[in-house]
């Protein structure tokens, strides 16, 4: 007989670079919670189901014209590769490059991503950011990021830097359970954020939870910010803003196409918005028509424009334990006077 206790549990980390849920010390923090979060394991160790299907990467695709948004036989190109999980919540900066933010490395990097036809020079502009994930810039230039490690928190970058929100209802953010996801920064100076729900944070760090039913991730505000639009699984939910922030009317606004729900979000000048997913970004007009599919090399996590006059689409693809940094010239614009 085979003792097939002998396999031994892969070992847990703690500290900065590893994500709350699969932090050692996590029990100790979850255990001072009014309200514990739903119980969940450590995640799968062994195979994948049977019939899941292996894709090689990258794969072939073709690029089909959407009128005003892509032309047909664009290219992307790979602009940056980084090993480990080290490229999320990316935003564009008003030279046409892109921050990002480094979960490993708990780090936000600068990235000059002028051309495609050059490779991006990296830098880091933020250290020490406990696990961060995505990047949020409001149109006063406020940047805030999720810091995704234990003792979970919405953290102000710039112009100053402190802890934004880190409790709801007087718990602990992880006491919420899942991972921060995605964020969104008003101008009015709260931040809205997704963490197996939707939430508001306030001007003054309150926290709000808001929606029901939603498996959220990728989060973003119209332009005008009368509306946010949430990812909930293959679809799109919006929901209206009011005038202290609290969101009503809660409805779907857009389906998805196939192969995976939305993760990263973003807009257009014209108030188009595009979610990242597995086979590429979706396109969906501003009246929730859904415009066609920008296929990928490789499944995306986060998009954004950046790049000469705000017209290159940027993604950040990850296969594995790499992740890359690809664009591809659009002839939409992104949305100006805001980083997202």
């Amino acid at each position: 007989m085979v003792a097939l206790s002998q396999v031994p549990a892969p070992a847990l980390r703690t500290g900065p670079g590893v994500q709350a849920a699969q932090d050692a010390k996590e029990p100790e923090v979850l255990a001072t919670c009014k309200v514990p979060p739903p119980a969940r394991g450590r995640g799968a160790t062994g195979p994948g189901p049977a019939n899941a299907v292996q894709e090689t990467f990258p794969r072939d695709y073709t690029v089909t014209a959407i009128p005003g948004v892509v032309a047909a036989g664009q290219k992307w190109k790979e602009v940056w590769t980084v090993e480990g999980n080290n490229a999320d919540g990316i935003i564009g900066t008003r030279d046409g490059g892109l921050l990002i933010a480094q979960n490993d490395n708990s780090a936000v990097v600068k990235l000059d991503t002028v051309k495609l036809d050059k490779n991006g020079k990296p830098s880091v502009v933020y250290p020490d950011t406990n696990t961060g994930g995505a990047l949020s810039m409001n149109s006063k230039g406020v940047l805030f990021l999720n810091s995704r490690g234990l003792k979970a928190s919405v953290m102000e970058l710039a112009p100053q830097r402190r802890t934004f929100a880190n409790s709801y209802q007087g718990d602990s953010l992880d006491c919420i359970g899942g991972a921060l996801n995605d964020l969104m920064a008003d101008s009015k100076g709260g931040v809205y954020f997704t963490m197996g729900g939707l939430f508001y944070a306030d001007p003054k760090g309150v926290v709000t939870r808001y929606g029901k039913n939603l498996d959220t991730n990728g989060i973003v505000l119209s332009a005008d910010e009368k509306t946010l639009y949430v990812t909930n699984g293959m679809t799109l939910a919006a929901l209206d803003v009011q005038k202290d922030g609290s969101l009503t009317n809660q409805r779907e606004f857009a389906r998805l196409g196939g192969g995976g729900g939305g993760d990263g979000s973003t807009i257009d000048a014209a108030g188009r918005i595009y979610v990242s997913s597995s086979p590429g970004v979706h396109v969906i007009g501003p009246d929730g028509k859904y415009l066609g599919l920008i296929p990928t090399p490789r499944g995306l996590i986060s998009v954004a424009f950046s790049g000469p006059d705000k017209k290159t689409l940027y993604a950040v693809a990850r296969t594995g334990n790499t992740d890359w940094i690809i664009g591809i010239p659009m002839i939409a614009q992104g949305y100006k006077r805001r980083a997202k």
